[in-house]
């Protein structure tokens, strides 16, 4: 298959002052479509410096980023605003929902600035949230509000789902049920899914498992034969 994303020696360096900080030195892999990737490492490794500059929220200090066969490293700061406008949907871990919207105009929102979204109540039925679509955040639990920040960034249609420690503000049963939904979509519609975890436990259900470790690609597996999360246990 072909590489859909590809990270070529990819440097990151950030200056405090006098001081100069490698948050990546020389990170290489690959993803192909429509995998779910977990990126593994420890706080501090630099998981999360890759995730933005695949997300087009940072950019490398030299080395090449490729997505979908376009070089995202060169892309101007427009170009980049319709890259993560369009192409990108991101999953935190803290929702960062808008208060005032119920969960269905929160959804509402990030399909106005999509060519081409996916039917809003349909993506709430596809995340069990149908019921709830009236409710505000504050009136949701952690793991509803964890569903509608997932459904709002499918809603997008985006190429890529980037999805930083998705399950890090929920407990342990939340936590499975969440990736087993981030697992499914992935399956379901041919989407590219990269969680970036500390939690090597759940590495297993991935497809390819990327760790990281100072700065550096530490390892990078090919998971022939994926785990099922509800057969984890951490």
């Amino acid at each position: 298959m072909d590489k859909y994303i590809e990270f070529v020696d990819v440097k990151k360096v950030y200056k405090m002052g006098e001081v100069e900080i490698n948050a990546l030195n020389g990170v290489n892999f690959s993803i192909e479509k429509g995998e779910f990737v977990i990126v593994a490492g420890a706080s501090g490794a630099g998981k999360s410096t890759i995730l933005n500059i695949l997300g087009g929220m940072d950019r490398p200090t030299s080395g090449k980023v490729i997505v979908d066969n376009k070089e995202v490293n060169k892309f101007s700061n427009k170009e980049l605003i319709t890259y993560r406008r369009y192409d990108i949907g991101f999953v935190f871990q803290f929702y960062n929902l808008v208060q005032n919207l119920t969960a269905r105009e929160n959804l509402e929102l990030a399909t106005q600035i999509s060519k081409n979204p996916l039917d809003i109540d349909k993506v709430l039925e596809d995340v069990g949230l149908s019921h709830r679509k009236n409710n505000f955040p504050a009136q949701l639990s952690g793991g509803e509000q964890q569903r509608v920040a997932i459904a709002r960034a499918l809603a997008k249609n985006p190429k890529l789902l980037l999805c930083d420690e998705p399950t890090g503000a929920l407990d342990y049963n939340t936590g499975k049920a969440i990736l087993k939904l981030l697992h499914d979509t992935c399956k379901k519609m041919g989407m590219t899914v990269v969680v970036i975890t500390h939690n090597l436990a759940i590495a297993p259900m991935g497809d390819k498992i990327i760790r990281v470790r100072n700065g550096i690609i530490e390892s990078q597996t090919i998971n022939e034969n994926p785990i099922p999360v509800e057969r984890i246990e951490w």
